[in-house]
C-alpha cells in the first residue's frame, strides 16, 4: 500500500498518509504555510477562467497528488478535489486560492486517517447532494461514503451526469449512485469465503425526506422521465 502507514492501536487499526502529505507540502513549498480548518470555501464560487492559464503544469501536478491522497485515506477532501480538478486545463487566480486552501487544510490535519475499530462488521452507506450552489453551474454534485466496522471503506464525490430540476431530484440521483456502489459491495462481500451468508439488508442513509418518499412511492410521475431508470433502480 504505497505511501500509507498502518498503525496498530488499542481500538484496532489506523491508516494514514502523514509522511506522504508532508513530502507533497514540501515539494510545492507549502509545508510552512498557515493551516486552514476547512478544505473548501463554498462562499467562493469557482468559474471558468477565460484568460491565460496560471501555472497550469504545476496545478495539474498538485491535483494528481491530491487525488491520490483522496482515493487512499482522505475522504474529507473528496469534494474539494472533485471541484478543483474540473479546472485543470485553464486554472486562474481563484482556482489557485482554492487549491492552496486544500494544502493548508492538509497541513493542519496531517495526522488524520482512517480508523477501523473492533465494531460489528456492519456495512452502511451515506449519500448526499449539493444542488447548484453556483448560479452558473447547471449540474449538481453527488457524494457517498460506505463504512464497515465504523471505518470508511469507499467514497466518491463527482458531478452528476444529468441536470436535476429540484433538490429532491439531485438527492435521488445521488441515492442511485450510492445504490450502484452498494450493489457491487454486497456482491464483493458475498465472494469472501468466511463472510456470513446470507448478507443482512444494507442501509443507505439519505437526509432528504422528499427523495425518501419518492423512493417509496409506487406511482410513477411522468414529469420525471429523465430519472425514471434511477427511480426503478432505487426502488
Amino acid at each position: 500500500i504505497l505511501g500509507i502507514k498502518i498503525h496498530k492501536t488499542p481500538q484496532g487499526l489506523a491508516l494514514s498518509q502523514a509522511h506522504y502529505i508532508e513530502s507533497v507540502l514540501k515539494k510545492f513549498n507549502k509545508f510552512d504555510c498557515r493551516g486552514s480548518v476547512i478544505p473548501f470555501d463554498n462562499t467562493r464560487h469557482l468559474k471558468k477562467h477565460n484568460g491565460q492559464p496560471v501555472s497550469q503544469t504545476e496545478y495539474a501536478r498538485i491535483i494528481g497528488c491530491l487525488m491520490y491522497i483522496t482515493n487512499c485515506t482522505r475522504p474529507d477532501i473528496a469534494y474539494a478535489v472533485s471541484k478543483l480538478s474540473r479546472y485543470t486545463i485553464n486554472p486562474g487566480p481563484y482556482h489557485w486560492e482554492a487549491i492552496n486552501r486544500v494544502l493548508e487544510y492538509l497541513k493542519l490535519t496531517i495526522n488524520y486517517g482512517l480508523h477501523y475499530n473492533k465494531h460489528p462488521a456492519v456495512l452502511e452507506g451515506y449519500c448526499d447532494a449539493n444542488w447548484i450552489s453556483d448560479s452558473k453551474e447547471s449540474y449538481a454534485s453527488s457524494g457517498y461514503v460506505f463504512t464497515l466496522g465504523s471505518g470508511a471503506i469507499c467514497w466518491k464525490s463527482s458531478k452528476q451526469t444529468c441536470i436535476a430540476r429540484s433538490m429532491m431530484e439531485s438527492e435521488f440521483v445521488a441515492l442511485d449512485l450510492a445504490g450502484g456502489e452498494a450493489e457491487w459491495l454486497c456482491q464483493f462481500l458475498e465472494d469472501i469465503p468466511l463472510w456470513d451468508k446470507p448478507m443482512s439488508a444494507l442501509c443507505i442513509h439519505c437526509d432528504n425526506q422528499a427523495a425518501i418518499a419518492r423512493a417509496k412511492n409506487h406511482v410513477y410521475n411522468g414529469k420525471s422521465r429523465h430519472i425514471r431508470r434511477r427511480h426503478n433502480t432505487v426502488k
